[in-house]
């Protein structure tokens, strides 16, 4: 099994890195949740999480809704033009929080890796 560096991780996913020789390869990031894969770059990754907003903000009708949690009746887009993934709110919520937490986990390791370096 190939090893990984992981970025961020939840009750419903996990994003990572791919390690290969022993160097980590940053310039995708390999995102896994509700048994599906997605290999994007950091660009892809910000797009998405563009998306998951749009829906959230698409799908606030729900709030008063008794089934908003469990209902699958909500479609995200991707970065993928030719996939769109039915999920729940509660779903939608997690894999918001996969994303984001991934992205914010980059940023901060480009800081103190990068430009907090003295």
């Amino acid at each position: 099994m190939r090893e990984i560096e992981q970025l961020y991780h939840n009750n419903f996913g996990i994003a990572f890195y791919w390690k290969k020789e022993n160097e980590t390869i940053t310039d995708k990031v390999q995102l896994v949740f509700k048994e599906t894969g997605f290999y994007f770059t950091v660009q892809e990754l910000n797009y998405f999480c563009d998306l998951i907003e749009d829906s959230m903000i698409e799908n606030a009708c729900c709030e008063a809704c008794e089934l908003k949690n469990s209902c699958h009746k909500f479609l995200l887009k991707t970065p993928c033009a030719q996939i769109d993934l039915a999920v729940s709110i509660k779903e939608l919520k997690s894999i918001k929080d996969l994303v984001e937490g991934s992205l914010f986990r980059i940023e901060l390791d480009e800081y103190v890796y990068g430009v907090g370096m003295n």
